[in-house]
């Protein structure tokens, strides 16, 4: 009987820590070893020039998205939340619109409110040269400008699983 009792609980604590660990790869992928990030230069929605080496020295999370695509309009809430908490920590996010027109995105962003830089690629080219063939997908590039993290995918981007691993990537190295 306690043989029996031993295993059950056994069972149970691999179960719940096995479903733990298959939802938490589900929400960052870690991409080991890093790899070097395309460099890139796009127009934000001002019109000025934004490039990846801008950014050098520091995390950044890139969201790739589209105004059609409904999982990428589902996560602008979270991506904004997110922005503002990673702020603290010296990380910046970057949205790139793939493949619309600036009209149509400033109507969309008329409507919903992004509280960090809306770039635009128009044709793309970036978007192509980082693989983001379907959207959402979000990279997270660490301070040597590699691609530490992918997520393919919509996500909370304010849950605790999510914002932690990015965070790290900016705090000093022991």
């Amino acid at each position: 009987m306690n043989a029996v009792k031993t295993y059950a609980r056994l069972l149970l604590l691999a179960l719940l820590l096995g479903s733990g660990s298959a939802s938490a790869a589900r929400l960052l992928t870690q991409i080991d070893p890093p790899e070097e990030a395309a460099a890139f230069t796009l127009r934000d929605t001002l019109g000025n020039p934004v490039s990846l080496a801008d950014y050098r020295g520091k995390v950044v999370v890139i969201n790739f998205w589209a105004t059609w695509c409904p999982p990428c309009r589902r996560e602008m809430p979270s991506l904004n939340r997110a922005a503002a908490w990673l702020r603290k920590y010296d990380v910046e996010m970057l949205a790139i619109n793939s493949g619309e027109q600036p009209a149509r995105v400033e109507r969309f962003l008329k409507e919903q409110q992004m509280d960090f830089p809306v770039l635009l690629d128009p044709d793309s080219r970036v978007s192509s040269a980082w693989e983001a063939t379907r959207l959402p997908i979000t990279y997270v590039v660490d301070k040597q400008g590699r691609l530490a993290f992918r997520a393919l995918g919509s996500r909370e981007w304010d849950a605790p699983e999510l914002l932690v691993p990015i965070r790290s990537l900016a705090l000093p190295a022991e």
